[in-house]
């Protein structure tokens, strides 16, 4: 058994050199930063303006968008797609603007759910953008999906829950859009699937590595062999999505059903709920006794908070605590 880690400072404090040492070859050193301390996404606050009001003079058109919900759904963020005449395609724009998206709600700790969905009807995202991929050579066409490789595992190392509202299809890289985020809703007439092989390609955006993990491997290559889509009924009895519900008047259900699990979570210490998302991915990936220390890392961040000590009074109080995050 690997020996791990060596105490520092009293029984809590760990090393995290120590244990990135031990697991080297992991997928650790990712999201190592954040745990050391190196990167602190758990404090300090960055309100970035709408990415309307940001592109309003430049020649680019907004394909992706941010909206921060208020009074009782204050903490969640929604992550808007609006690429309308491509039905939300990857392309340069799209992917270009998500990430950069993305990399501002990474540090604002004032977020406590982001919520993907899409504001073109019937469609969650429809994938690569075939148009632009034609006319790319071998190498720019590796180098543009190694570009939105890195992009979903940006959206998977988001520190707070991600959900993903699926109102409609999600095939390809539209699907692998929905595998990094941490939780899926779907309506029952949505149509998801890995179809790469039904165009000579295989999933390249973290499809082939996420998709077993979910469902299970021997599912997931049926599907991804034989490119099907399945419907929301279909992915929630195979664990593909989380919750599934009849489509509305207005198109939008998954994206209430969504809301209202978000709002679940918004309640909840938001220190502990990013350190028990950064324990479960980080101690997926080992064996299990390096798991149970990456726990006992994580687990030692949330003692010193203000909200352990505020959820210890307000239990003995017997009142709803007030969590601030700190």
């Amino acid at each position: 058994m690997l020996k791990l880690l060596r105490t520092v400072d009293g029984p809590w404090c760990w090393s995290w050199k120590s244990l990135e040492a031990t697991l080297r070859g992991t997928h650790f050193r990712a999201g190592a930063q954040m745990l050391a301390g190196g990167r602190e996404p758990l404090t300090g606050s960055i309100r970035a303006p709408s990415r309307r009001q940001q592109h309003t003079a430049a020649a680019e058109p907004v394909e992706v968008d941010v909206k921060r919900l208020e009074e009782e759904h204050d903490g969640i963020v929604e992550v808007q797609m609006c690429r309308h005449k491509a039905r939300n395609a990857l392309g340069h724009v799209f992917v270009s603007q998500m990430r950069e998206l993305v990399s501002t709600l990474s540090s604002d700790s004032s977020v406590r759910v982001v919520v993907f969905k899409s504001l073109v009807p019937k469609v969650f995202c429809a994938g690569a953008d075939l148009k632009e991929r034609a006319l790319m050579t071998d190498s720019e066409s590796d180098l543009f999906v190694h570009g939105l490789r890195s992009l979903m595992t940006q959206i998977a190392l988001l520190p707070m829950p991600t959900i993903a509202a699926i109102d409609g299809v999600a095939v390809g890289g539209g699907l692998e859009l929905a595998l990094a985020c941490d939780l899926r809703t779907a309506v029952y007439s949505a149509q998801m699937g890995l179809i790469e092989t039904t165009r000579g390609l295989l999933p390249g955006a973290g499809g082939s590595q996420r998709l077993p993990r979910m469902v299970g491997i021997t599912l997931a290559k049926e599907l991804i062999f034989t490119g099907r889509c399945v419907g929301g009924q279909a992915a929630l009895e195979m664990g593909l999505v989380n919750r599934a519900v009849e489509q509305n008047q207005t198109g939008d259900a998954a994206y209430r059903e969504a809301l209202s699990l978000a709002t679940e979570i918004v309640p909840q210490a938001p220190i502990a709920v990013r350190m028990a998302k950064e324990a479960m991915n980080r101690g997926s990936e080992v064996d299990i006794s390096s798991a149970m220390a990456i726990e006992r890392m994580c687990y030692a961040r949330v003692i010193p908070t203000q909200d352990r000590r505020e959820g210890m009074a307000a239990f003995i109080e017997k009142r709803p605590p007030r969590y601030t995050g700190q």
